[in-house]
Order: C-alpha cells, then sequence, then structure tokens
C-alpha cells in the first residue's frame, strides 16, 4: 500500500448517518491514524459534524479531525445562525447545497431545491454567510450547484474577502463543469478544485473518476488540485484503500511526487490552516 503519512482529505462521509456507511467516525479516525494522516474533514449531507469530530479527537488526538456544515434543508438551508454556530464550534468547510440544490434535484429528474442565485444575484442571506466564512477563515466549498450558480458564487464570495473555495467534485455529473469552464474561472479567481476518486452512476454503481481527474490535472495543473475521496460508500474501497489506490493510480500516470504531495499534503493543509 501506499504510503500515506502526513495526507490530508477535505472530504470523507461517515456513521452516523441516514445512509449506510462503510465506517464509523471512530472506525475512519482509527483508519486515518494507523497510516500517519495529518487530518480528515468528516462530511454529511443532513447534519453538522463538528461536534461529533471534536468528540473523535479525544479518542484520536493524533489526527486532526475536522468537522464541517453543509446547507441542505436539514440546517435551514441558507442560514447564517447555524453557519455561526458552525464556525464557531470549529468547522473548517462550509458546503453550499448538495442533494438539496435545485441543480442536484433537476438533474434527478425533480423539481424544488435551493438556489444560491436568484434574479441573477447572490440570495442576501449566503452573503452573510460569506462573510462569516471570511471572518473565520474558513473554507467554501461549492456543493452540487450549477457551473452558471459556481461563477456567481466565486465572484460574490470574493468580493466579501472569503480566501479558500474549493469547487466540489467538478467533475461529478451532476456539477458537471467542463474543463474549458474550470480553466476560465482558474484564470480568473483564485480557486481549487476538488477531484475525487468515484462517483454514482446509478443503480448503486460507482464509476471511477481517476481518468478523468488525471486529465483535468493535466490541462489545468496540480497547484488548484486537491484530491479527495469523497469515501464512505459501501460499493467503494474502504478509506485508505481507496486514497492508496488514488496516488498510486496517478504515479503510475507520471505525476510527481511533488505534485501528489502538494494535491494531497501542503494545499489541503493551507486550506485548514495547518503546517506541514
Amino acid at each position: 500500500m501506499i504510503n500515506l503519512k502526513d495526507v490530508i482529505d477535505l472530504h470523507i462521509h461517515s456513521a452516523p448517518d441516514i445512509r449506510v456507511r462503510s465506517h464509523n467516525d471512530l472506525e475512519l479516525a482509527e483508519q486515518a491514524t494507523k497510516v500517519g494522516a495529518k487530518a480528515i474533514v468528516i462530511k454529511s449531507h443532513h447534519t453538522p459534524t463538528m461536534d461529533r469530530a471534536w468528540i473523535v479527537n479525544q479518542v484520536y488526538p493524533k489526527t486532526n479531525v475536522f468537522g464541517s456544515i453543509t446547507l441542505n434543508h436539514t440546517v435551514g438551508g441558507f442560514n447564517p445562525y447555524a453557519v455561526n454556530y458552525a464556525l464557531e464550534l470549529g468547522a473548517k468547510i462550509v458546503w453550499l447545497p448538495t442533494i438539496h440544490a435545485k441543480n442536484h434535484l433537476q438533474k434527478e429528474g425533480k423539481s424544488g431545491g435551493l438556489e444560491p442565485v436568484q434574479d441573477n444575484k447572490i440570495v442576501s442571506d449566503l452573503i452573510e454567510i460569506f462573510k462569516l466564512i471570511a471572518e473565520k477563515k474558513a473554507v467554501l466549498a461549492t456543493g452540487h450547484i450549477s457551473p452558471k450558480e459556481i461563477f456567481y458564487v466565486v465572484d460574490e464570495a470574493t468580493k466579501h474577502g472569503v480566501e479558500k473555495i474549493v469547487v466540489t467534485h467538478p467533475e461529478f455529473h451532476i456539477v458537471g463543469m467542463t474543463i474549458t469552464d474550470q480553466k476560465k474561472l482558474k484564470d480568473n479567481y483564485n480557486v481549487y478544485f476538488e477531484r475525487t476518486y468515484a462517483q454514482p452512476i446509478g443503480s448503486g454503481i460507482y464509476q471511477s473518476n481517476l481518468p478523468i481527474n488525471l486529465e483535468a490535472i493535466e490541462e489545468i495543473g496540480y497547484h488548484s488540485t486537491v484530491v479527495s475521496t469523497d469515501g464512505g460508500q459501501i460499493e467503494n474501497p474502504k478509506w485508505n484503500e481507496a486514497l492508496s489506490n488514488y496516488i498510486k493510480f496517478l504515479f503510475d500516470n507520471g505525476i510527481s511526487t511533488e505534485a501528489i504531495d502538494t494535491m494531497t499534503k501542503h494545499t489541503p493543509a493551507k486550506l485548514l490552516g495547518l503546517d506541514i
């Protein structure tokens, strides 16, 4: 297995969850500690995880376990009060809507959902959230909103002082951000692109993202790339195996050790405010 010492993964799902996961918080932290990971961030589509992370850190103090909040309906959507509470308790990432984003629901043939942009303007509560993120120097992640919405969000968040913006798995078909649009965004703003291990394609089947991630890294560059697993699904390898496979694939396809360390250690550390 590839050496995972000092790696950082900004996007992992774990139990408790309403969906069955391949590990719970403690089992995930045990994996991370055994491989010598520097830090992990646990994510839920439904509940904030920073309080869970605090408890896990009492049991596994050698790995920095951080929490996050996702702005789906279960926390009130674009709810500045929930965001402020999460950040005060140590959440490091604020994710825009994922499974409750209008874009996500439309792609699944459903109606409704949360929209960060209405009448070509960012909704007012989201502006307040940008200010909170900027104040705490936290990370804004774009979730499952559309490419068009991402441009609006990045522009407005930057105007309000948000310095750490991560485009969530642009390769995921629900997001579907082209290489051309990614280049355009990168040329105009200081953003990062999170490239994850696999994506669901229906009926419980997952498809590897590694070939398209490799292409994106080669086309856009590694300095703007963050390698994450988005792991925790029972259909995929357990977290440490998935990350090891990911790194090995990149190395076997000509990505340098320097580039891999940047994407898996140095850039994520910068986003979390850690030394490495």
